[in-house]
């Protein structure tokens, strides 16, 4: 496995673990549809709210804006991507769509934890 796809991987572990101490349950990791992959989809039992997580894991958080990785064309193919999930398991409950930055290497990240990063992009009635 490519060291950047081992960094990802221990990323998305931390972030499952930590999602997981505040009570969530992890329902998902990586999953897709067709070329859309959510990193991480998870249940928040006392709001009954479905969390849609992106992870983005650096080294190190020199010359880096963790929000500049979330691009507009990033954004829809999680709403897309999160319509899917929703479509396909036939859920009835609110989205929340939010971001944990890791920073360093495992097991030793500096987490910043990011809910409610975005909304999703309202779409034009014709």
């Amino acid at each position: 496995m490519a060291q950047h796809n081992q960094q990802g991987k221990e990323g998305e572990q931390a972030a499952c673990d930590f999602l997981i101490s505040k009570g969530y349950t992890v329902r998902e990791t990586n999953w897709r549809m067709g070329h859309l992959e959510i990193d991480i989809v998870a249940h928040d039992p006392q709001a009954n709210r479905l969390h849609i997580v992106e992870v983005k894991t650096r080294k190190s958080d020199l010359h880096f804006d963790p929000m500049e990785a979330i691009t507009r064309r990033k954004i829809n193919n999680l709403v897309n991507a999160a319509n899917g999930y929703i479509s396909f398991f036939q859920l009835q409950m609110e989205v929340q769509y939010d971001i944990i930055f890791l920073i360093g290497t495992a097991p030793d990240y500096e987490l910043r934890f990011y809910p409610d990063a975005f909304q999703p992009p309202l779409r034009r009635i014709r």
